[in-house]
């Protein structure tokens, strides 16, 4: 694909979209990844501390919210489809928080967490001052899983693989995705036409051959691409290039403030950032594949796919910590996609 070429842009109309989105509900999406769990401890910090140039934070509050994939599956629910999470827990109190938080945003933990008594639950521990983080605690296992581990998870998502609409890989790199699963799960979903979206990382690149839409940052594209980006035209020769090499469907680069790039058939087409106020973009990556992964369970076009997902993150950054946005909140967001929803082809 020449970079160079333009084509006319996608047309998407609010109502089209609107739709688009209540097509969502009772969509089957299996959410395959590293399931996290975020404590949050809130507090104040007015002194330093006499053992260590250290501020002390009074803590105030606790609070435990989803991350990785079980933030994706989270996300996945609020949109009105159905999550079916598959992934790795310890046999910890972080793994009984997690499973409780997961029936509460209505994600089954039984069906595809596999239980893993030598590995910790991963859990970050974000302690927050006067609205600012001051420090993270990361508790985790990043080695691949044991073979015996691996096959359980296999087995449960194997007989999933039937009744999905769509599957959603998410990696944190905590070990879920591995070459063998992936090479036992890809070729899978492959013969069954299941459209997949990824969220990697960027090790783990060459692993995800045939996908259908895979969501790169612009440092996790660089770093695959093998050089900084700093050009538009350094973006497209990556875009394109990842295309080819990954023999996927298309490519997404994600890039803050400065919108969305995808990279398909049709071309390059730039998805602009919806004009919002930026608090914290933690989770915005899971918010932006579980919208894509839910748009193409219900059929969705990949740019409008993509218009979807640029919406929902716009609304998950105005709020601090990792967040998730509702159907409804994703619809009323739409009121002022123009004729053309906000893309443009090049």
């Amino acid at each position: 694909m020449n970079p160079s070429v333009t084509r006319s842009a996608p047309r998407f109309t609010r109502d089209a979209l609107a739709e688009r989105v209540r097509a969502f509900r009772g969509k089957r999406v299996l959410v395959v990844g590293d399931v996290i769990l975020d404590r949050y401890l809130w507090g104040r910090a007015a002194r330093v501390s006499p053992e260590a140039p250290v501020l002390v934070v009074d803590v105030e509050r606790e609070e435990f919210r989803l991350g990785g994939a079980a933030n994706v599956a989270h996300n996945v629910a609020s949109l009105g489809a159905v999550p079916v999470l598959f992934g790795v827990r310890g046999a910890d109190i972080a793994a009984t928080s997690l499973a409780a938080l997961l029936r509460e945003r209505g994600v089954d933990p039984e069906v595809g967490l596999v239980e893993d008594g030598t590995r910790r639950t991963t859990q970050k521990t974000r302690i927050i001052a006067q609205q600012q983080q001051v420090l993270r605690a990361d508790e985790e296992n990043r080695e691949p899983l044991a073979d015996s581990v691996r096959a359980s998870l296999w087995t449960r998502l194997e007989a999933s693989l039937s009744g999905a609409d769509a599957v959603i890989l998410s990696d944190y790199g905590k070990g879920v995705l591995s070459g063998p699963l992936l090479e036992q799960l890809l070729p899978a979903l492959s013969r069954r036409g299941v459209p997949t979206a990824v969220d990697p990382r960027e090790e783990q690149f060459h692993h995800y051959k045939g996908v259908t839409v895979i969501t790169p940052n612009v440092k996790e594209a660089s770093e695959a691409w093998g050089r900084r980006l700093r050009s538009d035209v350094d973006l497209a020769e990556a875009g394109f290039g990842l295309r080819e090499r990954l023999a996927a469907t298309s490519v997404l680069i994600t890039r803050g403030e400065a919108g969305m790039s995808l990279f398909d058939d049709d071309g390059h087409t730039h998805i602009p950032t919806k004009a919002r106020e930026v608090y914290d973009v933690t989770g915005a990556g899971d918010t932006v594949v579980a919208t894509i992964g839910a748009a193409l369970a219900a059929r969705a076009p990949l740019a409008e796919a993509c218009v979807l997902a640029n919406h929902a993150a716009g609304l998950v950054v105005a709020h601090l910590g990792t967040a998730a946005a509702t159907a409804d909140e994703l619809i009323a967001s739409l009121d002022d996609v123009n004729e053309t929803g906000g893309a443009n082809r090049g």
